[in-house]
């Protein structure tokens, strides 16, 4: 079986860009040659990767394993060559998803700079941190919710995270200190396309409310402080996305959110176990919401004190959610 790197890369950028024509453009080839490209990779392996009409392009099950495995070994080759190139030690990358960590993101990060001076951290943004860590895009990656059981995938539960809810400064809303989820039942809630920790089944149901989704973090701000909508979100957004028309407030009787780290099980990055104790070090054990300075209230004080999930890394794919 001979397969090549320009089949690899193409495969990659046709399950990039969704279709032929666009996967072309992008790696200078003509759409006929593209094509060929991939008819012999699929001749190569036996194997149908794309399914293909005259209108629509979808990756077959086949074809969406070996696109995951194309950009991981597509990037270790990148790195490879890029180490070799710099003449310095290759940076831990970490993914993380739009609010990153909140307050903790700076002093984790900064402390490993203290104590790991010669091994840098580069951090991206990634809509899909988990998948960008199977991709080989990332070495590690914080994600919100529990993590799919993907094979391959280590995840370890760092801390519980308190919701809150994002209203107009101008709404009536943003007098109180303390709300509760009923208190947006009757209102529209924006939801972004790029979080996954917040639909309409917060709300109990017979009370759920109207949700929308916009597709980013700055439609989701916007939208809220025009007051077109409230969200409700993890505390972090607070810290690492203010805005001067929302405010954010406690929730009550919003569930917390699981923040875990998630890493391969055959890290490529050989700081990455390194990574995940210091990130275990520097992380909170238990909630740290504002929840109990602001409101002193029973609930607070629970939230407050509760302790997050087991502190043992727990294998994707070996039947431990």
């Amino acid at each position: 079986m001979n397969v090549e790197l320009r089949h690899l890369r193409a495969l990659a950028a046709i399950g990039d860009e969704g279709t032929i024509t666009d996967a072309a453009a992008v790696l200078h080839l003509s759409q006929p040659a593209l094509s060929r490209t991939l008819d012999q990779l699929e001749q190569r392996l036996g194997a149908r990767l794309v399914e293909r009409t005259t209108r629509s392009l979808a990756l077959t099950d086949a074809g969406q394993r070996l696109w995951e495995h194309a950009h991981r070994i597509l990037n270790q080759l990148d790195d490879a060559l890029a180490d070799v190139a710099s003449h310095g030690p290759r940076p831990v990358r970490i993914g993380f998803p739009w609010a990153a960590l909140g307050r903790h993101t700076v002093p984790l990060l900064r402390a490993w700079r203290g104590e790991h001076p010669d091994l840098p951290v580069r951090v991206r943004r990634c809509d899909d941190p988990e998948g960008a860590v199977r991709r080989g895009e990332v070495d590690a990656a914080f994600v919100r919710a529990a993590p799919l059981r993907a094979h391959g995938l280590v995840s370890h539960a760092l801390y519980r995270e308190p919701r809150v809810a994002a209203v107009a400064d101008g709404d009536a809303l943003a007098a109180r200190e303390l709300l509760h989820l009923a208190d947006l039942a009757d209102r529209p809630v924006a939801l972004c396309a790029t979080a996954t920790t917040t639909n309409a089944e917060l709300w109990p149901e017979g009370r759920r409310p109207h949700t929308f989704q916009v597709p980013g973090v700055d439609e989701w701000l916007t939208t809220i402080a025009t007051g077109e909508a409230v969200g409700v979100t993890a505390e972090a957004t607070e810290h690492t996305h203010p805005h001067p028309g929302v405010r954010y407030l406690p929730l009550a009787d919003a569930p917390e959110i699981d923040v875990h780290l998630v890493w391969s099980r055959s890290p490529s990055h050989p700081a990455t176990t390194a990574f995940v104790q210091h990130a275990r070090q520097h992380t909170p054990r238990v909630a740290t919401g504002r929840q109990a300075i602001e409101s002193g209230s029973p609930e607070s004080h629970r939230r407050s004190t509760s302790v997050a999930p087991d502190r043992a890394a727990t294998t994707s794919g070996a039947g431990v959610a």
